[in-house]
């Protein structure tokens, strides 16, 4: 792509590194995954939506790699991100990353996410 592509508006700066990070979860490379991820999600501040798929992939990295601890601050991230935009996709991989977090749920850490998670259900 260059400036001269008819479509070069529709690509966001930030879109390349989104996709080739969920793409490397996907394909089992979490360590490349987290690579590209944190950068991404403080790119995308003012892309609410978009930033809690991140910090929900980037959660999803530290799981895989055991990393209990700097996937719940990710995760705790990605929450606040949807207590106020309540986008669907975020919710669809924020919530599939605390299904990942069940083998730690007697951790302190991990408990007090997943109260988090429940009052974002039952919020209004």
């Amino acid at each position: 792509m260059d400036a001269g592509d008819a479509a070069a508006d529709l690509v966001s700066p930030t879109q390349f590194d989104r996709l080739a990070g969920s793409c490397y979860l996907s394909l089992g490379d979490h360590r490349r995954a987290e690579t590209l991820l944190p950068g991404t999600a403080e790119k995308l501040r003012d892309r609410r939506k978009s930033r809690a798929i991140v910090l929900g992939n980037l959660t999803l990295a530290h799981i895989r790699q055991r990393d209990v601890e700097a996937g719940v601050a990710s995760l705790t991230k990605a929450i606040i991100e949807l207590e106020t935009t309540r986008g669907g996709g975020g919710m669809n991989v924020v919530f599939g990353a605390a299904r990942e977090l069940r083998p730690w749920r007697q951790d302190p850490l991990v408990a007090e996410v997943h109260d988090r998670l429940l009052g974002l259900m039952t919020a209004a």
